[in-house]
């Protein structure tokens, strides 16, 4: 049993050292060193922290109002029109039935577009009148809503004469909730209808926000003379979305000639390229950021072992190898890494955390589709950045430690 204690106490006498010179050392020579090393680490972790959770809470918030205006996947007729009007299709009730029944769809629901020109107050805009009909999932929009109501559907009548524009378009008008504008489409022959605000909406994408109105589905039925079961699109969202490319090449399978299932990445591929350059942008902060923290460790890593020397070669002379000495000195960096971690944690969940509540910084929503800068945090991401950083600082600090085994014990014992 003696010999066994002995044993665990040899084992652990490097760890035993690395406390001793760690927390009861009084030398101050390299406590500057050593403090930069820890301000870098916090430093590092902290901005990798927030710079993931800022990467992903952009993706996250743009994908979704992506999402929410045109569905994950839309159905629409495959020919040469390259305006925004939709042509007519018809999908077979059946097909219709299977794809709502579907377990990889959430939803599915019909809508037309129609190019148009609002006329008020002297002044000519350009829109896009977006058809929706009760149907729609309107829950999603009642939050963009920043005044008045979305369309009552209630009365048929009615609802085709209500109408939501973007506070951009009001703002441009100067309409306001209760005004009511001629809207005029291009067509054979020229068509004009009066509409009333029921809703002015804030989408946040500048792409949106500029573009379209909101109106009802039968009243572009009614100008295009389609059929009652004539839509111009089919908007379809599932429920993985990390499963999107392949759902949509499985729908398109089961449609009919002369139809395809386009994703919202082929709809809008500028603003998904531009979320995929962000990950390039992340993964180069952290290779700048892991870089730092670790040319400062390595320098207070070597400064320790340089201010040790006559330490270094009286434990060689006392019989110990170079690696137990070099594990003195591991222990004590690993200490400094994890100390240096968890400030970085404390500051950087604390930002996160403070921006997540209370959007303290705000953004231009014209260059950057929203008003604030969003945080998304989980804490898998904040742990595998901790082991990260910690497991590659401490292989890296390896090569280093190999100072020890270049210090002689003879020299070392008259160093001064």
């Amino acid at each position: 049993m003696l010999r066994y204690k002995k044993s665990i106490q040899r084992l652990n006498f490097p760890f035993y050292l690395a406390q001793r010179i760690t927390f009861k050392s009084k030398r101050t020579f390299s406590k500057m060193i050593v403090r930069m090393a820890v301000l870098a680490i916090m430093l590092g972790l902290s901005v990798m922290i927030l710079s993931l959770a800022v990467v992903k809470g952009f993706k996250s918030e743009i994908r979704e109002k992506m999402r929410a205006f045109s569905g994950d996947i839309q159905i629409l007729k495959y020919d040469l029109n390259q305006s925004l009007e939709t042509s007519a299709l018809k999908l077979d009730s059946n097909k219709l039935k299977e794809l709502k029944q579907s377990k990889s769809i959430e939803f599915i629901h019909p809508i037309a577009t129609k190019n148009g020109i609002i006329k008020v107050n002297k002044e000519v805009e350009g829109v896009v009148l977006k058809g929706l009909d009760a149907s729609y999932h309107w829950d999603w929009f009642k939050p963009l809503i920043i005044s008045g109501n979305i369309i009552d559907f209630s009365d048929e009548r009615a609802a085709q004469s209500q109408i939501l524009i973007s506070n951009y378009t009001a703002s441009r008008l100067k309409l306001k909730v209760g005004d009511d504008f001629l809207m005029y489409f291009v067509q054979e022959p020229l068509r004009k209808r009066k509409f009333k605000i029921v809703g002015i909406f804030n989408f946040g994408v500048e792409d949106v926000d500029k573009t379209y109105v909101i109106g009802d589905l039968n009243l572009v039925r009614k100008l295009n003379n389609w059929s009652e079961g004539e839509v111009g699109a089919y908007e379809i969202r599932v429920k993985d979305f990390e499963m999107l490319d392949q759902q949509a090449v499985q729908i398109h399978e089961q449609l009919d000639v002369g139809l395809r299932a386009f994703t919202v990445k082929e709809l809008y591929p500028v603003i998904f390229q531009w979320l995929s350059l962000l990950d390039v942008n992340t993964q180069v902060i952290f290779v700048l950021m892991l870089a730092v923290a670790i040319i400062n460790m390595i320098s207070a890593l070597m400064i320790m072992i340089l201010e040790r020397t006559q330490f270094i070669g009286l434990l060689k002379a006392l019989g110990s190898s170079n690696w137990a000495i070099r594990k003195i000195f591991l222990y004590q960096a690993a200490y400094l890494i994890g100390l240096g971690l968890l400030l970085g944690n404390i500051f950087g969940v604390g930002l996160a955390l403070l921006q997540q509540h209370t959007h303290l910084i705000p953004l231009d929503p014209e260059s950057y589709y929203m008003n604030f800068v969003p945080i998304e945090l989980h804490l898998l991401d904040v742990l595998l950045l901790n082991v990260g950083t910690l497991v590659i600082c401490l292989l890296v600090l390896i090569i280093p430690s190999m100072l020890v085994s270049r210090i002689l014990p003879v020299k070392a014992l008259k160093f001064n």
